[in-house]
């Protein structure tokens, strides 16, 4: 398996991914769109999820397929963003049909960024302008850091980010990860220059600077206020899955939060990973390739998590640490 070559999400083939960030409140809006409409799932593992059309996603749901997926900052007033993807995906002429009008399918979660250093005395909820925005600006090549939704994310001990990543397996099927990561637990070693998704990196990805050569076990204690947290994930790849195996996916994807990021899937974290399919390449092993998916999913995620928090840049009124300010 080898990155591909944006090493971004979008390196799956028929996707692109759009972002809107309001620097001044310190946050932002980031949407994943399908050339076509997509299968999708997803699985949730935190204790505090902030979601929007999800129940839909399960496979016994009428609805097997989205336009796109919007990740948010904001708690809940973020949901907001998925309208203002909805109304741009419709002007488009996108969506499900019913009684002769298009409804667009646009699953959404959000993560907690209100505690930031921003400026929220919004009056009116800049969410929906945001969202519609990121759909604007979907492409195949995108900022990650602080960018996005995760404009205003943070760690126990760093500024988060949005994060992505790809991989292509030997048999041509490529897996991407997009991912907000503001989670209550670290990502790095005791807060030093290791990353938890060390022995996963790719060509130097996040920095080189390898695995920890010791670790002294201690009890986990939360770097920030209880309810300030959340990663959130999104999977993606051109093997063409049902809904079912979608979830399967999404839910082996959830081994690369935990091994990046200590502790993860808390009660005070809304942990959860989306997964979609374009369904563009058959499975040439329905078998073994599943296997392979799955770990892939969770490599490709682990990975993703460590460039967003070492891509991040400083900005005025952060309260946390840029990682590259201490580490290079």
């Amino acid at each position: 398996m080898k990155p591909g070559p944006r090493n971004l999400i979008t390196d799956v083939p028929g996707i692109k991914v759009g972002n809107a960030t309001d620097a001044r409140i310190k946050t932002g809006t980031t949407v994943l769109i399908g050339d076509q409409p997509m299968t999708a799932a997803v699985h949730v593992m935190g204790g505090a999820p902030g979601t929007r059309e999800t129940e839909l996603l399960a496979p016994d749901k009428l609805v097997q397929q989205v336009e796109a997926i919007c990740l948010s900052g904001g708690s809940a007033f973020g949901l907001d963003a998925a309208g203002g993807v909805m109304e741009a995906l419709r002007d488009l002429g996108r969506g499900f049909e019913v009684a002769g009008l298009r409804v667009p399918i646009v699953p959404g979660a959000i993560i907690f960024d209100l505690a930031n250093g921003g400026d929220k005395t919004w009056i009116t909820s800049p969410y929906f302008a945001l969202g519609k925005a990121a759909t604007g600006a979907a492409a195949e090549d995108f900022a990650i850091g602080t960018a996005g939704a995760g404009t205003g994310a943070t760690t126990k001990n760093w500024k988060g980010g949005l994060g992505s990543a790809s991989l292509v397996l030997s048999n041509g099927i490529t897996v991407g990860a997009l991912v907000v990561v503001n989670p209550l637990g670290s990502v790095t070693v005791d807060g030093g220059p290791h990353f938890w998704a060390a022995p996963f990196e790719q060509a130097g990805e996040f920095g080189s600077k390898g695995v920890a050569q010791a670790y002294a076990a201690e009890e986990p204690r939360p770097g920030k206020q209880q309810g300030e947290a959340t990663t959130i994930a999104i999977i993606a790849t051109d093997a063409a899955l049902t809904q079912a195996q979608c979830q399967r996916l999404a839910t082996a994807a959830h081994d690369g939060m935990a091994r990046a990021i200590v502790p993860s899937h808390t009660p005070f974290d809304g942990d959860l990973v989306f997964a979609v399919s374009t369904g563009a390449k058959p499975l040439p092993d329905p078998m073994a390739d599943p296997f392979t998916l799955g770990h892939a999913a969770a490599t490709v995620l682990a990975r993703a998590i460590a460039r967003a928090v070492y891509e991040a840049t400083p900005e005025p009124g952060d309260r946390q640490p840029c990682y590259r300010s201490r580490h290079g």
